[in-house]
């Protein structure tokens, strides 16, 4: 596929075109008549429509490691030369790509949900005191912490090159998920007359670590391949935590949306370590912190023992059942957590400071995983 112009033909039809409009204005007809572009190109929809992927033709779906100029132009257009400068920093497609991303979006896109409407809130029974309580508190702590993975992302949005659009428009998609999400769990905690009950500082610490990060990259690793990830394995045990299907619905619902934000997150720390390895140092400083906090934010006296009295079905079996599925249920977030980061290309295994061993982790299973 080349760049055409338009024909010799049409080049002699536009010559006489005038050069001024009816109330004087100058009129420039250089996208009439020979608009740098791939004319004639034409993508062809698929069985689900006109995709992201569809539209990727030719020069269009080559996205420049460097751009060459920091515009909100539109991939592939001609740009004049005065353009203003939109002062991004995250100029180098290592920075925000992942290969997955452009997938994710149309994933995304095609699997928005409501809050409103597509939870049975009208179904939702009425529960014993204590397992009310438990489930309010699970959702007081959600709702403070799922917002932080659309916080994270509109801080550096408008910092990325409007060329890696692709990334950019998946990012919109994680904001509008999170949002929902903060929705969802805020609905929970006042649909049955509980409430929302405690917040701690071990939480907030967590949240101001990621967010304050000093580089993207570092930030997606704490948030995806650390913070979510670990919400998306409480939301996987949903059957487990959930006491009516009014919850499992929720959580089986936000789960798709956070695998969606963990993928790409940990796709992105892969490829940005394969294209620029000095990166991976900076990675690393950020998880010994960011594991450290984590581990506070994990022993949190609300949160953890709200989730062993959902896992135990009532306070009367919190210590033979729930406290155990709850060890289970940190063994597995951890375990998860290592093999996405051998995924990403950040071995932490002989970096870590978290106590495997004490933990009941070999790391022969993380590396299976």
């Amino acid at each position: 596929m080349t760049i055409m112009d338009q024909s010799p033909a049409d080049a002699g039809r536009y010559e006489d075109l005038p050069d001024v409009s009816p109330i004087g204005a100058p009129l420039d007809w250089k996208w009439l008549r020979g608009a740098k572009s791939e004319w004639g190109v034409k993508p062809t929809p698929g069985p689900r429509g006109l995709t992201m992927m569809d539209i990727a033709v030719g020069s269009y779906g080559d996205v420049p490691d460097h751009p060459t100029h920091r515009s909100m132009a539109p991939r592939g257009a001609d740009v004049d030369p005065d353009t203003p400068d939109m002062g991004y920093i995250l100029n180098k497609k290592s920075d925000v790509w992942a290969e997955n991303v452009t997938e994710l979006y149309e994933e995304a896109v095609a699997r928005q949900w409501s809050a409103t409407r597509d939870i049975p809130w009208g179904e939702l029974p009425e529960l014993p005191s204590d397992i009310e309580h438990a489930m309010c508190q699970v959702c007081t702590t959600l709702t403070e912490v799922e917002m932080i993975a659309a916080d994270l992302p509109a801080k550096w949005m408008w910092r990325m090159n409007h060329d890696f659009i692709e990334a950019k428009m998946f990012l919109c998609t994680q904001i509008m998920d999170e949002a929902r999400h903060a929705e969802v769990f805020r609905k929970r905690a006042l649909a049955n007359g509980g409430g929302l009950l405690m917040s701690r500082g071990s939480s907030e610490g967590l949240l101001r670590t990621i967010i304050e990060a000093k580089t993207y990259t570092q930030a997606t690793a704490l948030m995806h391949l650390l913070g979510e990830g670990f919400i998306l394995d409480i939301f996987r045990m949903g059957e487990l935590i959930a006491p009516s299907p009014v919850e499992k619905r929720m959580f089986r619902m936000a789960m798709q949306d956070e695998a969606r934000h963990v993928a790409y997150g940990t796709m992105h720390i892969r490829y940005a370590v394969e294209q620029d390895p000095d990166v991976v140092e900076e990675i690393h400083e950020a998880l010994d912190h960011g594991e450290a906090v984590l581990t506070a934010f994990g022993t949190n006296q609300d949160f953890g023992s709200a989730l062993a009295v959902l896992l135990g079905g009532g306070v009367d079996h919190v210590e033979d059942k729930g406290f155990p599925l709850q060890m289970e249920l940190q063994k597995k977030q951890f375990t998860s957590y290592l093999a996405r980061c051998e995924r990403a290309g950040i071995s932490r295994l002989h970096r870590t400071t978290l106590p495997l061993e004490l933990m009941g982790i070999d790391p022969a299973t993380v590396l299976a995983n």
